[in-house]
Formats: structure tokens, C-alpha cells, sequence
């Protein structure tokens, strides 16, 4: 019996990190750049972004945020004023030395190149993250308890000299969103850092249709400076996890560093509480992972840049002019009358003179939730050709015109309900207990492991003993797993009631 054929080669099973980046070439997402390490975002790829970028920066706003910009280049006197921060960057950083180029001429070749020169008094580095420039704008901001909390958010990029890198889940540069918010006091800082965490989680779970296990960090894995980090993980198909994103309380080290005092309710100077959070284009790559298939990209229906593509067939010249004017008001109709998740359906129409089988497997390769095929028969039965993306690529359905207008909603809420609920199922089976050091060194030996659930009273130093041994890491300390009944640690055997999730990452 021959092998079923797929869109995608390799499959998932043969090679799943060949499988992801075939699966963004065939979406045509994104490409390498020349520039080493980083990408072209492509349209698709971009649209997809900027759904992303809207939804959550609606969550913001309703949560009281205001969006900001600050510089690229920051000092590195910056970066030095909290050491322990710069020092978890420090390998990752691109540095600016020189404020302009200089043509010289070579004698022998005759080409001339362009020399850096006039060198900086002091080094700039290309923005790895913005603790330190905007902590510095939020000391001339603040003054008193008045101007506390002080809640930002910036849309930007970042680069962070990765060695190794993989389109969208790890490049030189990348885009995302970092949230900066000062606090009277450390109840109101922690807070803030808890109700993005619950953001996020809530998140990739409504809007991605991805189930993640929301938890706090260890000490081994804090974001550097951090008191406390807080992260939501995500488990895609090859039962790694993937940090989906982080919320930071920076308690006051960040605001001695950067001297943010105000003037108290009694009279004295304080420092404030900061956090810092932020999700990235990451998102799109932990989304390919989690729902694509053999045959390409599966969007969820909140995200997907088109929801519905209508597909003209048109074999005759005599009746093109109809069947496109018909999938034209078709599409209209949808738009006007019809809205899903409180938006218009986003709807396209796909007029480009191809055959219908090269569109069709375009949009499967795409993504795209519902295709719907409308020919010259079905002009005359007021009838329109249903293909969903989260059932088989020739499975089809004819369905009334006005029972598909009036049903798309209710079509779109069930693919995105599927798609979480077949991922949470995914989840929870691959997610096992372990409680004795035999079983867990046994685990890792198997193939694509999934992660495992266990009592822990470790040291950060077992910790990372263990994590070096395995090319694993303690992915969280997930939430309400930790005030059970105590239970004898599986390496020391000391009673505990903290649980730690381990994993393979990306």
C-alpha cells in the first residue's frame, strides 16, 4: 500500500524541524534575509502579525495600557547600571562603534568600499530588550504617588545576536510587543504581573486555540534581574514546549539602577515597583508548530488573515462575468450582514486567472478556515461548494447560499472550539506524573518525550545537573499544582509540595 501523498514533504513523522520550515515557505510567511539571522516577513505572514498585534493591543488598552516608542540605540552605561541584567544579554548584543562611513578608494582594483569611522564616545547597543532606556524615561516621569502606576507598552523590534536561528521562533531580529509599568507598591507591581500573565494565557487559548500551562519560573530560568518570572508554555506536535510568552516582577532593582523615585503619601522618597512582559512574533512559529499539518498551515478562525476565500470556478467565458459578480456579492454579504468574534468575516474573493486546482492547494497550503467554490451549476441552485481546512482537503459539501451566510459564525466558532480542543486533549495525554529518579532518567531516552509532572525540592544546582544531563529544563512551576499534599521529592526524597514541569524546548 503506497503512502498517502501530502502537500508538505517531508511530513511531520519524517523530519518535523524540515517539515516547519517547508510548511512557511508553502504558506509563503517568510524567508531568510541576506542580512545574517534575520527574515522577510511576507504578506501573509505579516497579515497574520497584525491580527495578532490588534487583538492583544485591544487587551491592553482595556486594561488601562498606553502604547509608547522608545530609542533603538541604547548607551551601554545603561546596560551597565544593573549588572545582573547585562550580563544575561551581554553574549546577544549588537554594538554600534561608529557614527559614519568613509569612502576609500583602492588602488589596485579601483572599487572604492566604505570604511566606518568617527568613533563613538560611548557604545550603543541595538535594542536587546528596553528595561533600562525606558526605565530612564520613567525617572524623568515620575515624581509623585500621583503619577504612579505608570502603565506602558511599546510595539517594536529587537535584536539579539542568535547563533543558531529558525524563522520566527528564533532570529538576530525580531518583532514584539514589551509592556513596562511602574507601581507604587510591590502588592500593585505583583498584580500587574499576574493579570498579563492571565492575559496571555487567556490569549493562546481564545484567540490561537492554544491550550498552554501558565507557571512561574525558577531561579535558574528568571529573566535576568528578575524577582519573579512568570510564564505560559506551550506543547507543540513534537511534544517540545515552546515560551509562548513572560511577565516579569523586577521588584525595585531596576528603579534603584535607573534612580525612579517618587515622593510618598508620607512625605519620604521611595523607589517604585517594575514588571516587564512581552509575547513576539514567536507566536507565529509556536502556531505553525501546534496546528499545521502535512498538508500546510491550519489557522485558527480568530487570527487567520482570510476567514472565508471564494474561489470562482469559471471553465466557460460566456458565464466568467456571472459566477465572479456572484462570489463578489457573496463576499459583500458576508462582510455586511454576518460578524464573528465581534468583527466583519474577512472575506476574499480570488479572481487571479489560474486553475482551480493550483488555488485550492494554495489555500489549503495557507490556512484558510473555509474555501468555498462557486461555479456555473451552482449559480443556478443558489448553492455554494463548503471546504474546511480542519477536515480532509477533497472532502466538500453543497450547501444552500443563504444557509452558509447565515451559518459562517456559527462554522468558524466550531473550527477554532476543534482546534483547542484537539491540542488540550493532545496536551493532557502527553503530559505524565513521575515520581522516582528511574523513571524520569527513563523518560528521556525515548523518542519525542512529552513532559513530565513531578515533585521537586531540588537546588537550582541539581537543577541544572539534571537539565545539562537530559537537554532538558524545568519548563514552570505550574499554577495551582502547588498546594497539594506533600510528596517525597523524586532526586532528594525531601517532602514537598512544589511540582515542576519538565521539558525539551525550543
Amino acid at each position: 500500500m503506497g503512502k498517502d501523498k501530502t502537500a508538505i514533504t517531508p511530513t511531520r513523522a519524517e523530519d518535523f524541524p524540515e517539515w516547519y520550515q517547508q510548511v512557511i515557505r508553502a504558506a509563503d510567511m517568510a524567508e531568510n534575509s541576506e542580512t545574517r539571522g534575520c527574515m522577510v516577513i511576507k504578506p501573509w505572514g505579516f497579515a497574520l502579525w497584525e491580527n495578532i498585534q490588534s487583538q492583544l493591543d485591544t487587551r491592553f488598552k482595556e486594561t488601562g495600557h498606553q502604547n509608547a516608542y522608545f530609542p533603538l540605540l541604547i548607551p551601554l552605561s545603561y546596560l551597565e547600571k544593573e549588572a545582573e541584567h547585562a550580563e544575561g544579554f551581554a553574549t546577544e548584543c549588537a554594538v554600534v562603534t561608529h557614527h559614519r562611513l568613509e569612502a576609500e578608494k583602492d588602488d589596485e582594483s579601483g572599487k572604492t568600499r566604505l570604511v566606518p569611522t568617527g568613533k563613538l564616545t560611548e557604545p550603543y547597543v541595538i535594542r536587546p530588550t528596553s528595561e533600562t532606556i525606558i526605565g530612564a524615561a520613567f525617572s524623568r516621569w515620575v515624581e509623585s504617588y500621583r503619577d504612579l502606576p505608570l502603565l506602558i507598552n511599546q510595539w517594536a523590534n529587537v535584536m539579539r545576536w542568535e547563533m543558531r536561528t529558525r524563522l520566527f521562533l528564533r532570529t538576530a531580529e525580531f518583532l514584539w510587543q514589551e509592556g513596562h509599568t511602574a507601581h507604587e507598591t510591590q502588592e500593585e507591581a505583583e498584580e500587574e504581573t499576574r493579570l498579563i500573565h492571565g492575559l496571555y494565557e487567556e490569549f493562546l487559548r481564545d484567540h490561537l486555540a492554544i491550550p498552554v500551562v501558565p507557571g512561574e519560573k525558577t531561579e535558574a530560568e528568571r529573566f535576568p534581574g528578575a524577582v519573579n518570572t512568570y510564564t505560559v508554555e506551550a506543547m507543540v506536535q513534537d511534544k517540545k514546549a515552546i515560551q509562548a510568552g513572560t511577565s516579569h516582577y523586577l521588584g525595585q532593582n531596576f528603579a534603584r539602577a535607573q534612580e525612579i523615585t517618587f515622593t510618598g503619601r508620607n512625605g519620604g522618597i521611595e523607589h517604585v515597583h517594575t514588571t516587564s512582559w512581552g509575547v513576539s512574533t514567536r507566536l507565529i512559529g509556536t502556531l505553525i508548530m501546534a496546528h499545521a499539518d502535512d498538508d500546510g498551515l491550519v489557522l485558527p478562525p480568530r487570527v487567520a488573515p482570510q476567514q472565508v476565500v471564494i474561489v470562482p470556478v469559471t471553465p466557460k467565458e460566456d458565464t466568467r462575468d456571472a459566477v465572479i459578480a456572484s462570489c463578489e456579492a457573496l463576499a459583500e454579504m458576508l462582510r455586511l450582514e454576518q460578524r464573528y468574534a465581534g468583527d466583519p468575516i474577512r472575506v476574499h474573493v480570488d479572481k487571479r486567472d489560474l486553475g482551480g486546482g493550483v488555488k485550492k492547494w494554495e489555500w489549503v497550503k495557507k490556512g484558510v478556515p473555509i474555501r468555498l467554490e462557486i461555479g456555473p451549476r451552482d449559480l443556478e441552485g443558489r448553492k455554494v461548494c463548503l471546504q474546511r481546512r480542519d477536515q480532509a482537503p477533497n472532502e466538500k459539501e453543497f450547501v444552500d447560499r443563504e444557509e452558509f451566510i447565515r451559518k459562517a459564525p456559527q462554522i468558524l466558532a466550531e473550527i477554532q472550539q476543534q482546534q483547542l480542543d484537539r491540542l488540550t486533549v493532545f496536551r493532557d495525554e502527553n503530559i505524565t506524573g513521575c515520581s522516582s529518579l528511574e523513571d524520569f532518567n527513563a523518560h528521556w531516552e525515548g523518542d519525542d518525550p512529552g513532559w513530565l509532572l513531578t515533585p521537586w525540592a531540588g537546588s537550582t544546582e541539581e537543577e541544572e545537573t539534571l537539565s545539562k544531563e537530559h537537554k532538558i529544563t524545568i519548563r514552570c512551576l505550574p499554577n495551582g499544582q502547588q498546594d497539594g499534599e506533600e510528596a517525597p521529592c523524586f532526586l532528594t526524597g525531601g517532602a514537598t509540595r512544589t511540582r515542576a514541569l519538565w521539558g525539551r524546548a525550543y
